[in-house]
């Protein structure tokens, strides 16, 4: 009888178990339908311009800002994310190849060196896979390169021209919080935002101006709100907002000085949030309304963007997808690079991590606040200038106007303004080794343009592209790293080292032995000797450090008439360089001549950066009469 009943039931196991098979497999199925949409998501970036996180939604108890504050309510705010470049070109070179703009030779600001055929900007690739590929209306890659991807790219681009049932990909920008939106100075009884509640950074001064110029680009921020809003609302009666992925970010951080253009978090760290909506929620790193804490950097939005839309991401890459179908663990660090801004030669390179920044700089010899044409034009700023020579400012408030330190450590979370330099702090002489490391590393891996002069680095790559002699033979990396660091690590029991590199092969090494040694403010009799020999070198950025040296050592004659030749026979890159060193020359005007040649050579109205540099100084010596 056991038997029999054990026989009798079997059969009904067995349809129970295959019963729950198939429900088990039909929901699966369903659920990979619901999670796996077939369509491609539109993808629509909103690209604001010059502005930090002084958002509602990241804590800006004084900002106006109700519809980013709605979006990031709606969905995920990302709070580490970084501009690779504290500044708009050399930052969309970054954004619209996925490279490193210091690692492509498109660092300095509004320079037009090549890039290779093989890197291609990315919405290439999504149009391939089928989108509609439009951009309103600002490109500035800061290269030259003739197809960029767009099927329109215009002040009146639009996603609505596309054929139906293509996805887009669609690029708003918006330029009413850019700098220049304080160059016109609104009267105080029309501002939306009180100067007089302004809290202002620890490194800015009380001044009226520095007051006003605030609470002016806290008024612009939230007109920039307002737009962002109109957008939003047309996207929804437009029907598409269910099937669109929203992204807004801010090309890099700003305005007032001291952000952009500087590698602190007030001139990287921006704004991000993305909306999900419904249907492509399987995407989102973490519940919408929600943070995410992820390291992210522009050099991350191609690739990321390939991976949204399942497309294979190129070997030459540098970022990491932080989205889709190919996302990759959470970076340990963001890389950011400082280059020449405009008219002005500079160098720096940081990294940050999840909690320190650690900056390195070059040139320290120069201040960080050098009087750049286009940043003096905010009123706050010649009244920054005006309470420094008043001796009106702190320590603090001052130290931008002096030279500085070669490296700078901060925990941002904790110091968000990056005022209290922690690098020669012994309880963080690990952190500061790891970082220091950390920063090693990457310009190696990345082959770093920056250790070689501009000029000097044109002439390299002439015939080519930076990005493809950078990986030749004919480069020296290591060789030129080492003398680099050693540069601007140098104490003076290193002299020695210094004065070997000057009799070096390489032109670039010998320019930083001479660096070194102007640091280290070198006057010895022996060294200036072997520093002399110099004053015909190949490299005439290295004959422009060679002439700050004796300079400084009361050889001025022998340095003016080397200043002269660089200016007579420089490219544009080798006549800034040189232009830069004669502004801190207090002998300068000698070559008043020299320079208004330099002047005229040009059209004034074009703004080239010599034409600049040189109208810098002739304004100067004139002012002081």
């Amino acid at each position: 009888m056991r038997d029999t009943h054990k026989n009798n039931i079997l059969p009904e196991v067995q349809k129970l178990l295959k019963y729950l098979v198939l429900m088990t497999f039909l929901a699966s199925f369903l659920a990979g339908c619901r999670s796996q949409p077939a369509a491609l998501p539109n993808i629509v970036w909103l690209v604001s311009e010059d502005n930090s996180p002084l958002l509602g939604c990241y804590g800006d108890s004084f900002a106006t800002t109700p519809n980013l504050d709605r979006l990031a309510s709606q969905g995920v705010m990302y709070t580490r994310a970084f501009a690779n470049a504290p500044v708009c070109a050399p930052a969309r070179s970054t954004i619209i190849t996925g490279c490193y703009a210091s690692s492509l030779g498109t660092l300095p600001m509004r320079s037009t060196n090549p890039i290779p055929e093989k890197i291609r900007f990315f919405p290439e690739y999504l149009r391939e896979a089928g989108y509609y590929c439009t951009n309103c209306a600002k490109e500035d890659y800061n290269t030259i390169k003739e197809f960029k991807g767009w099927h329109e790219s215009s002040q009146e681009a639009t996603y609505r021209n596309r054929p139906e049932d293509t996805p887009f990909f669609h690029v708003q920008n918006f330029g009413v919080s850019h700098e220049s939106c304080l160059h016109q100075w609104i009267p105080t009884e029309e501002l939306q935002h009180d100067p007089a509640l302004v809290k202002l950074p620890p490194y800015h001064p009380d001044t009226p101006e520095m007051r006003h110029d605030w609470a002016q680009y806290y008024d612009k921020v939230s007109a920039l709100d307002r737009q962002i809003g109109e957008f939003l609302q047309r996207l929804e009666e437009d029907g598409l907002a269910e099937n669109t992925i929203v992204i807004y970010y801010a090309d890099h951080g700003g305005v007032l000085g001291r952000s952009k253009r500087y590698i602190y978090e007030t001139g990287t760290r921006v704004p991000m949030i993305i909306h999900f909506p419904e249907k492509y929620k399987y995407l989102s790193p973490v519940k919408s309304g929600t943070a995410e804490d992820r390291i992210v950097s522009f050099v991350d939005l191609a690739p990321t963007m390939l991976s949204l839309a399942g497309i294979t991401i190129p070997d030459y890459m540098q970022g990491n997808a932080f989205l889709g179908k190919y996302k990759t663990p959470d970076p340990e660090y963001v890389f950011l690079y400082r280059g020449r801004m405009d008219e002005r030669l500079d160098m720096s390179r940081a990294v940050r991590d999840s909690r320190f920044r650690y900056i390195r700089n070059y040139m320290p010899w120069r201040p960080a606040l050098q009087k750049l044409e286009y940043l003096w034009r905010a009123p706050s700023m010649a009244s920054w200038e005006k309470a420094y020579l008043a001796g009106e400012c702190n320590d603090v408030q001052s130290s931008f106007f002096e030279p500085r330190v070669v490296e700078e450590l901060y925990d941002s979370e904790v110091d968000p303004w990056e005022v209290n330099n922690l690098a020669k702090n012994p309880v963080y002489a690990d952190v500061l080794e790891r970082m220091r490391a950390a920063l090693d590393e990457k310009m190696l891996e990345t082959r770093d343009s920056g250790l070689i002069s501009e000029g000097q680095l044109v002439r390299r790559a002439e015939g080519s592209t930076i990005y493809d002699y950078l990986r030749g033979s004919d480069y020296r990396e290591k060789d030129i790293s080492t003398a680099a660091n050693l540069a601007v690590h140098a104490g003076p029991a290193d002299l020695g080292k210094l004065s070997g590199l000057l009799d070096h092969v390489d032109s670039s090494v010998r320019y930083w032995g001479a660096a070194g040694i102007l640091r280290l403010g070198e006057s010895n009799a022996d060294i200036l000797g072997e520093v002399s020999k110099l004053s015909q070198d190949t490299c005439l950025d290295t004959r422009t450090i060679v002439a700050e040296i004796l300079y400084r050592a009361g050889q001025k004659q022998d340095a003016l008439e080397i200043i002269k030749g660089v200016l007579e026979r420089g490219n544009t890159m080798e006549v800034v360089y040189a232009l830069n060193a004669l502004d801190y020359m207090d002998e300068g005007q000698r070559l008043k001549e020299s320079v208004k040649e330099v002047y005229q050579r040009k059209d004034p109205e074009a703004r080239d950066y010599d034409t600049r540099a040189s109208e810098i100084l002739l304004e100067k010596w004139e002012a002081a009469k």
